[in-house]
Order: C-alpha cells, then sequence, then structure tokens
C-alpha cells in the first residue's frame, strides 16, 4: 500500500491517503472471523495496578494472553513514566493492545520524559479494542506508521489499528515528527486508522505534527487524524500544531483535526491551532482530504465551535483559517469565529472557511464571523469564506458577518464575506452583512453562479456585490 505523491495528487486542500483500503481489508478480516468456530466463553477480568511501570506492563501483557473483555485499574493520581520502549513493540512505550481492554485511569498519567528514546505511548492492534478511561497520556514521540510503513511517523500519543474509545482523558504534548526526506508526519496526539474511534469528554492540546525534511512531503492533524470512522463528543482539541520545512513546496494542514473519513463532530470546539507552511500550502485547523471514487465519505459538526485558529503561509498558498474542505461538510448550529488566513507575499483564501475543488459545504443556523484573510503585498480572497477553485455552497438561516479580506501593500482584496469562483454558492434564508474588502465587501463573484433566496446582503464595505450586477438581486 502506497502513498500517492503528494505534489501529483494534492489539490489546495492537502493530500488524499489510500487509507479506505485499510478499511476494505479490516472488513474481510471481521468477515473471516465470522466463520470461525464459537470457543469457550470468556470470564472478564479485573486488575488494580500499583504505581509501577513494570507492574502496568505485566498487567497489559496478561490482558492480551486471556480472552475476553479485561480491565486495569491504574494507581489513582500515579504518573507511570515510560523510560524505555515496550521490547516486543519497540516503536510504543507499552505492549500493543491486541484483546479488548479498558484502562480506568482514576486520573492516572501515562508519560515519556524528554530524555527517553522516542516512541508513542499507546498502540492498538488490528485485534485490539482499547477503551481508556480518565487518563492522561503525554510525551509520546511516533517513529513509525503503522499502515504506511516506511512512509511516515503517525500517532505521537496513540495509534490506533483497531477500536478505540477515549472517555474523560487529556492527550497533551505528544509529537509526529520527521527530519527524513520524503516521509509525512501525522496524527500528532492520535492517528486513529482503524475500525472506528470515539473521543467522549477529553481534551487534545499541545500536540505537533512536522516535517523538516528537504523535499516536499506533508504534516497533518497536529491534533488527531483519522483514516478510518471518528466520533468527537463534548471534547476540545486546542493549541495544536502543524509545519513544514521551509519553502519545500510542501503541504501542512489539519493542525487541529485531519480528517480522511467518516466524521462526526459534536458539541465540541476546535480552537487556538496553527498551520505553517513558508512558500508552501498551508490548510485551516479543521481539514479534510480528498475523496476516494466510490467511496461515502463526509463530516458533520454539530453545534460546536471553531476559533481563533490560524494557517500562515508566508509566499505561499494559506487556505482556510478555520475549516477547508475536499469532501461533503454539514455545519448545523456550529460558529466559524476569529480565525485567519493569512500569506504575506503570496495568496490567502477563507479566513473562516475555505471550500476546494471537489467540496461541498453545507450551512445550516450557523454563523461565519470576525475572520480574516490577509495578505500583504499578496492577493487576500473571502474574509468569511472562499469557494475559489470550484465546489458547491448552500446555507440555510445563516450569518457571514463582519469578516476582512486584506491586502495592504499594494496587495488585491476581494470578497471580504463571500469569494465565489468556477462552483456555485445558494445562499437562502441568510444574511451577509458588516464584510469588508476593497472590492466585494459582501461578495465577489469572479466565476461561476451566486443566487440569494430571500437573503440579505447590506452594510458591507467598500460595496455589497462586485463586479457590479454580477450577483442577481444585490446591489449597491
Amino acid at each position: 500500500m502506497s502513498r500517492p505523491n503528494l505534489r501529483v495528487n494534492a489539490p489546495l486542500l492537502g493530500a488524499r491517503r489510500s487509507g479506505p483500503a485499510r478499511l476494505l481489508a479490516a472488513a474481510g478480516l471481521a468477515a473471516a472471523a465470522g466463520l470461525a468456530l464459537p470457543g469457550p466463553v470468556a470470564q472478564a477480568d479485573t486488575a488494580s495496578v500499583r504505581c509501577s511501570v513494570p507492574d502496568l506492563v505485566e498487567a497489559i501483557g496478561r490482558a492480551n494472553g486471556t480472552p475476553g473483555a479485561d480491565t486495569i485499574r491504574l494507581a489513582p493520581k500515579c504518573t507511570y513514566t515510560l523510560v524505555t520502549a515496550d521490547p516486543g513493540s519497540p516503536a510504543n512505550g507499552l505492549p500493543a493492545i491486541t484483546g479488548d481492554l479498558t484502562i480506568d485511569g482514576n486520573g492516572a498519567t501515562i508519560t515519556r520524559p524528554a530524555s527517553a528514546p522516542a516512541f508513542r505511548i499507546l498502540f492498538v492492534a488490528e485485534t485490539g479494542d482499547l477503551t481508556l478511561n480518565r487518563t492522561t497520556v503525554s510525551g509520546g514521540r511516533a517513529t513509525d506508521c503503522p499502515l504506511f510503513p516506511g512512509e511516515g511517523v503517525c500517532g505521537g500519543g496513540i495509534y490506533n489499528l483497531g477500536r478505540l474509545t477515549v472517555n474523560r482523558s487529556r492527550v497533551v504534548h505528544n509529537s509526529a515528527v520527521t527530519t527524513v526526506d520524503n516521509l509525512f508526519a501525522e496524527g500528532g496526539g492520535i492517528d486513529s486508522d482503524g475500525t472506528a474511534a470515539t473521543v467522549n469528554d477529553s481534551e487534545i492540546s499541545h500536540n505537533t505534527a512536522a516535517y523538516s525534511g528537504s523535499t516536499p512531503s506533508s504534516a497533518e492533524g497536529g491534533g488527531l487524524a483519522n483514516d478510518g470512522p471518528l466520533t468527537l463528543n463534548r471534547s476540545r482539541l486546542t493549541d495544536n500544531t502543524v509545519s513544514v520545512a521551509d519553502n519545500t513546496d510542501s503541504f501542512a494542514f489539519g493542525a487541529g483535526h485531519a480528517a480522511f473519513a467518516l466524521t462526526t463532530i459534536e458539541h465540541s470546539t476546535i480552537s487556538g491551532n496553527r498551520v505553517r507552511a513558508v512558500g508552501g500550502t498551508a490548510l485551516a485547523a479543521l481539514a479534510t482530504g480528498s475523496p476516494l471514487p466510490g467511496q461515502a465519505t463526509s463530516l458533520s459538526m454539530t453545534d460546536s465551535t471553531v476559533s481563533g485558529n490560524t494557517t500562515s503561509a508566508p509566499n505561499g498558498v494559506a487556505v482556510g483559517g478555520g475549516l477547508g474542505t475536499n469532501f461533503p461538510v454539514t455545519l448545523t448550529r456550529t460558529r466559524v469565529v476569529d480565525n485567519t488566513a493569512t500569506a504575506p507575499g503570496g495568496t490567502a483564501r477563507g479566513g473562516g472557511i475555505h471550500i476546494g475543488r471537489t467540496g461541498d459545504l453545507t450551512l445550516k443556523d450557523s454563523t461565519v464571523r470576525h475572520n480574516t484573510a490577509h495578505a500583504p503585498g499578496g492577493t487576500a480572497r473571502g474574509g468569511g469564506m472562499s469557494s475559489a477553485t470550484g465546489g458547491t455552497v448552500r446555507t440555510d438561516r445563516s450569518h457571514i458577518r463582519k469578516n476582512t479580506a486584506e491586502a495592504p501593500d499594494g496587495g488585491t482584496a476581494q470578497g471580504g464575506g463571500v469569494f465565489n469562483a468556477v462552483g456555485s454558492t445558494t445562499l437562502t434564508r441568510s444574511s451577509i452583512t458588516d464584510n469588508r474588502a476593497v472590492e466585494g465587501g459582501g461578495i465577489f463573484k469572479e466565476s461561476g453562479t451566486v443566487t440569494l433566496n430571500d437573503t440579505t446582503v447590506r452594510g458591507n464595505r467598500g460595496n455589497n456585490c462586485a463586479p457590479p450586477g454580477s450577483v442577481p438581486g444585490c446591489t449597491g
């Protein structure tokens, strides 16, 4: 299984990898397993573990060796400090989870100190099913990518190839970082490529995915990345980072979350995350890849907030300060606010949201506000929202207001609220108000179609719509 060459296959909204093949393989394994003869009924086992790394390692090994579900209870508020990798799986600090295991952390921390050799903390194998409760995972540093061996580093804190559930836990200060040419980095906190993952009431923060080689490559998913189905509930993805080496024509995207498969986000916050790609392409705190032909892939986000994120690409291309998508995304009762796409000397598109060539965005009862596309001496398009290369946008009862496209020092600034080219934007029972740009303070339509249905466009500066007459029903 190989990863497509980014320069050839990646549109401005990042790269799409061949993760779905992994899902088909998993489905085949599951079907084959269903043909096996039933074994004896297994009994659940519960073990309490002292504040001792050897005892924790032994308990996991024992759980792996017994059929049925097992539970390990950690010592309350203990810090389990891993100073060496597991001999049986040297890319991981603890033995690979191969069975059905629940770890009840009781507020404990499992960590790797900076002085230790590099390894991630937890690895869930294809046969594994891990539930992690009230545990902090920190300090992990990925050295491999099991789904794509030899091609990258993935999952600094946790890597999942099976089933993973994280409840009321923290995944903080982990990293997936590579200095090797052509290798990619993915999922600084968590990388889930398995059959299912769910994160509930948890914090994923201060994690990093970074590439610093000398040839084109990518880094994605500073906090979280998924090539398999994922659900995020009542959780926070904050202060994560993604970066690539300067001037290598590389891609950096998804500082908080990079989604490549079916994703559901509810009652969650993605805030304060940062993407940086000097002379390259930087995309969004919440970013999706491109779908494979025939694959039913989408992202839905409900009652959530994407705020205060920054996408930066000096002398390059910065797209989507908050959200960037190349497959179907639906936002319902969601706020995209105070995000920035900045590209001094380059191109900034979509301070709040950028829709790519194959993107399809639906906004329902949502707000896009106080976002900025900033490109001193360059080109800024779509302070609130940009659909610059195609794609489809639909809004219903949504509001795009007080966004800005700005390009001081002689640059071009178009579409303070909305920029549209090639594709189509349909605004229904919505409003575009108090946005700013030199041309098309409310809407700039370069090409494609923009349709207003019972929608207000007013109070925008320097004008409501440009070029004059380009948007039927919009004047001033």
